[in-house]
């Protein structure tokens, strides 16, 4: 068995992490006290049992608590301290690169713009990558350096009470159908994404779309992918979590999908649609189209036990489908606090469950560095995932001779 003490010293990515979902739970009643935020309960035993529940009935209910956590988030310091803390819980863990996906457009308050609200949330990661790398342990070249990419939301449904930005919109185009409200409102987070991106010089690596998935499909959304696809954006979609496969093919084709967020459902084929003639043979060629194309998953296995019903047990969950597969699959939190977990805590449960080797967590975490949308240079992403493997591989080579794990700067 692999331990825990192994998983946590060695180097790990999060590329699906939601920054709203993600807040240390004490700092989420320090500042809803400071900003006087109501919330159901001034103690973290009293949300827990309230909010944050080790299970949920639905992804509706699952997401009730992010009324909470958007509500503190209306600042740039709200927006630039948890940023900095996500960052920090992730380097504690031995997470060495992450992705913060979030939607911007719901924390434009108290008048801050998109532009302000990712400069904050940037400074706050970046100032948590700085002081990793004055760590001894990075300096003198023993431990890889933290580094971390910013993911815009759009979002596939919305109302104006969504907040400003969105009742804005709603307002403009009050007498438009909702799907061209819907289009445009992800086309202009597109180009405010790469906009920003141009001239801040910000890590914004990708671009997603988050939301309530089952009815509002993807398609609606195909000028914003296709104007992130022009200019040179990296593209990630959550699909296959509340529809089938064919939400997931048509992420892949019409939205350039690089990634898939959760893909659940990517062996459902009881879920396809009428026009799907023969749904075995459907999901069977999008499982080869998949592998073929490398597409990564984006697996969040806590929060998708938590917001599926039928699943009742860590085994029957996809990933170790995707494992017999030899697909391209990562393990992520989706949300730390709400899900109560870290990535460790992702990988032990799969480790666990799935009878994982070390080629098969060597795999699976090597994935995620491979497949990110690290923010630089060609050659100098090369260079960080060479650097990654050596010490990877430094920590394995010694635990199978000696059956202890190194040292690490990293916590036990």
């Amino acid at each position: 068995m692999i331990p825990k003490s192994l998983i946590r010293t060695l180097p790990k990515t999060d590329l699906h992490v939601h920054l709203d979902g993600s807040l240390r739970l004490s700092s989420l009643l320090e500042m809803a006290k400071e900003r006087n935020v109501s919330l159901p309960s001034d103690t973290e035993e009293g949300m827990n049992e309230l909010v944050f529940r080790e299970s949920y009935a639905n992804l509706a209910e699952y997401l009730h608590g992010f009324q909470y956590t958007c509500a503190v988030l209306k600042d740039a310091e709200a927006l630039e301290r948890t940023a900095y803390e996500l960052a920090l819980d992730n380097i504690e863990e031995g997470v060495r690169y992450i992705e913060v996906r979030f939607a911007p457009q719901l924390h434009t308050h108290m008048g801050l713009s998109l532009r302000d609200v990712l400069k904050s949330v940037n400074k706050g990661l970046a100032k948590a990558a700085s002081e990793h790398r004055q760590t001894e342990a990075v300096k003198s070249g023993a431990e890889p350096p933290f580094h971390y990419g910013i993911i815009v939301c759009a979002m596939r449904f919305f109302t104006g009470a969504f907040g400003p930005w969105f009742a804005h919109l709603c307002d403009i185009f009050q007498n438009a159908p909702q799907d061209q409200v819907l289009s445009i409102a992800s086309l202009e987070m597109a180009r405010a994404a790469v906009r920003i991106r141009d001239e801040e010089g910000l890590p914004i690596v990708g671009f997603d779309l988050a939301g309530r998935e089952d009815g509002f499909p993807a398609g609606m959304h195909k000028p914003a992918f296709d104007y992130a696809h022009r200019n040179f954006m990296h593209k990630t979609v959550h699909a296959g979590e509340a529809y089938g496969p064919e939400s997931i093919f048509q992420a892949i084709t019409d939205l350039h999908a690089d990634r898939i967020g959760h893909g659940y459902h990517l062996f459902s084929p009881q879920l396809c649609g009428e026009d799907v003639k023969d749904p075995e043979e459907y999901v069977k060629r999008l499982i080869r189209y998949v592998g073929d194309s490398r597409t990564t998953i984006e697996v969040c296995i806590t929060s998708n036990l938590q917001t599926m019903p039928f699943l009742d047990k860590v085994e029957d969950h996809a990933f170790g489908r995707m494992l017999k597969e030899k697909l391209s699959a990562t393990l992520c939190t989706d949300n730390r606090l709400v899900s109560h977990t870290t990535v460790s805590d992702e990988i032990e449960l799969a480790v666990k469950a799935f009878n994982m080797d070390l080629k098969d967590l060597r795999n699976t975490i090597i994935y995620g560095f491979k497949r990110s949308f690290f923010p630089g240079a060609y050659t100098e992403r090369r260079a960080y995932v060479r650097q990654i493997i050596d010490y990877y591989d430094k920590h394995i080579e010694h635990f199978e001779k000696t059956g202890e794990v190194l040292a690490s700067s990293v916590s036990s």
